[in-house]
């Protein structure tokens, strides 16, 4: 497939959060990536291959250091309200890294984490460094805007736990946790907000060991640890 000019600008300009929302596009790149979009829902309008349009035409449309061999034009999902059924769910407050998000994603995949929601100043899930940092598990984990105090009163109001890490919080460890019920993690320099924490109705603290001089825990690195800790029990 042969690219124009018009498709160049358009795939550059989907780099800008403003453009995304325009068109309802996202690029995704790389073999293992669009593979991964292929097999999904997901609407794939356009792929290139830098052996058909040539290493010079990929470079200009590539946001990576090294052009990937392939890329992919890819149209966002509908956005709606995602329902709540018993089980183990994610809600991310304030979480503004791309990096920690495309991470935080790819972790939920791995524990079985359904869907994750996010409070409306968090990153967006279509950012290019969100999707290359999620590793294809941004086409399995649902994702949704929420408001997160009122997300909390839902979960509580249904007989689940609301579950927020602090560093004042109670050992995870030696803590009682259910399989079903939501689990808040907190903006990367401030943690949850006070808001978010009067909602939260088990305060759990993930204990470092011996004497660390460590203050804290990386945000995605947390939430491995602590989904790990819930799917052991």
């Amino acid at each position: 497939m042969t690219i124009n000019n018009a498709e160049i600008k358009l795939v550059r300009a989907l780099r800008e959060k403003k453009f995304r929302d325009e068109y309802g596009q996202f690029v995704v790149e790389g073999e293992k990536m669009v593979q991964e979009a292929l097999k999904s829902g997901f609407e794939v309008l356009k792929i290139w291959r830098k052996d058909e349009i040539g290493e010079e035409a990929m470079r200009r449309i590539s946001s990576l250091s090294t052009p990937s061999p392939v890329l992919a034009l890819v149209k966002k999902p509908e956005s709606g309200e995602l329902s709540i059924d018993r089980g183990l769910y994610l809600a991310l407050d304030s979480v503004r890294d791309p990096g920690n998000l495309g991470t935080i994603i790819r972790i939920a995949d791995w524990f079985g984490i359904s869907a994750i929601f996010a409070s409306s100043d968090s990153v967006e899930p279509w950012n290019p460094k969100v999707i290359q940092a999620s590793m294809g598990s941004i086409f399995r984990v649902r994702f949704a805007y929420a408001d997160i105090p009122g997300l909390c009163r839902r979960f509580r109001d249904a007989g689940m736990n609301v579950y927020g890490t602090f560093l004042n919080g109670n050992d995870i460890y030696s803590q009682a946790l259910d399989k079903n019920g939501l689990i808040v993690m907190g903006n990367e320099s401030n943690g949850i907000s006070g808001t978010v924490e009067e909602e939260v109705n088990a305060r759990l603290f993930i204990p470092s060991y011996g004497n660390s001089g460590a203050e804290s825990l990386n945000v995605a690195v947390a939430t491995a640890v602590t989904l790990a800790e819930f799917r052991r029990r």
